[in-house]
């Protein structure tokens, strides 16, 4: 029964809903024996030997057509629901074709700081010239999204970077608040905060390798997803959020101030 569940799921997560659906109707009256080929002449050639594997997985269980039919149409519909769930796109700034979409670095994260109504938390390396960015906070603060930024310290507070980025966002958002990972296990204690990602109310995020800077937004060649609906932005969310809450990272107090 593995083998004809894990053939079902292959041919479900690349042949359309309708395709399933034709599918089911034909092996409802048949048996694995005389099951043939279904059709597989139609199919793309990944899709037709998906279907193949299929029909072998079916001819080595004891399961009727019936209830193929029936497991065809519940994985479909499981797979058009998370689907609907769930949206990713591709993020990338850089040279670009024509050949491939995507989003640029800077719109996604601009498109999850402005979707945020009540909580936001960006995580980077440094940050630094940042006009657009910074207009996006200031516009969240304003409406009272609570903003939360986890950030590696300055060289002068015991970190690794000769810029201070607490300090510069400060500046933008002097009521955000900020973490910092300064107490860190004997297997981390040469680490650094170095994940770059923002997430809004548990429902967007933006996993990227660019920091926050001006850079990193319209000059180097960087690449992300955009995440919207359950369930990862709402785990990372609650990720972060965990890190805060039991002292793995802990709140900056009187750093980055002039």
């Amino acid at each position: 029964m593995r083998g004809l569940l894990t053939a079902i799921s292959e041919l479900v997560s690349i042949v359309s809903f309708d395709r399933i659906a034709a599918l089911a109707t034909k092996v409802r009256g048949v048996d694995a024996a005389k099951a043939g080929d279904l059709g597989a002449g139609v199919l793309s050639a990944k899709a037709g030997n998906a279907l193949k594997g299929l029909i072998d997985a079916w001819k080595a269980s004891p399961t009727s057509g019936e209830t193929l039919a029936a497991m065809l149409l519940a994985a479909a519909h499981a797979s058009r629901h998370a689907e609907s769930r769930q949206r990713i796109e591709l993020v990338w700034t850089g040279p670009t074709t024509a050949l491939v979409p995507a989003r640029r670095t800077e719109q996604a994260l601009i498109q999850v700081i402005d979707a945020a109504q009540q909580r936001l938390f960006i995580t980077s390396y440094v940050a630094y010239d940042i006009e657009s960015i910074a207009k996006a906070l200031k516009s969240a603060a304003e409406r009272g999204v609570k903003i939360e930024f986890l950030m590696e310290l300055s060289s002068a507070h015991g970190g690794k970077v000769s810029i201070d980025p607490i300090g510069n966002l400060k500046k933008i958002v002097p009521d955000a608040l900020f973490y910092v990972w300064k107490d860190k296990d004997a297997a981390f204690v040469n680490g650094s905060v170095h994940a770059k990602v923002a997430v809004a109310d548990g429902a967007y995020c933006f996993i990227t390798s660019a920091n926050l800077t001006g850079y990193a937004m319209g000059q180097n060649m960087e690449a992300g997803v955009l995440i919207s609906g359950a369930p990862l932005p709402e785990l990372l969310h609650r990720h972060l959020e965990a890190l805060a809450m039991t002292g793995v990272v802990v709140p900056v107090d009187g750093l980055g101030k002039d």
